[in-house]
């Protein structure tokens, strides 16, 4: 890979061996995001993981905007529905 720069490498590289941030992927109304946290229940987004296409024109949905999400430890098992006897 050839980098062609007007910038010392220094500059460029600089960070480059730091960890990236602990992300969160999280379903906020249907659309699979990747946040990175801000507080409990409150993250920034980073990217669109799977959503329609319609929601990446949306402004709310743009990367930096920050949303509210639970954040959940393990999947809840599924409710039990009655059994009716049919």
């Amino acid at each position: 890979m050839t980098l062609y720069t007007i910038l010392p490498l220094e500059l460029v590289l600089d960070g480059i061996q730091n960890d990236p941030p602990p992300y969160v992927e999280a379903t906020v109304q249907g659309v699979t995001m990747q946040l990175l946290p801000l507080a409990p229940g409150i993250g920034k987004i980073v990217r669109l993981l799977s959503a329609p296409l319609d929601y990446y024109l949306l402004a709310e949905y743009a990367p930096g905007q920050t949303v509210c999400y639970h954040p959940t430890l393990e999947p809840r098992p599924a409710p039990e529905l009655p059994d009716f006897g049919m």
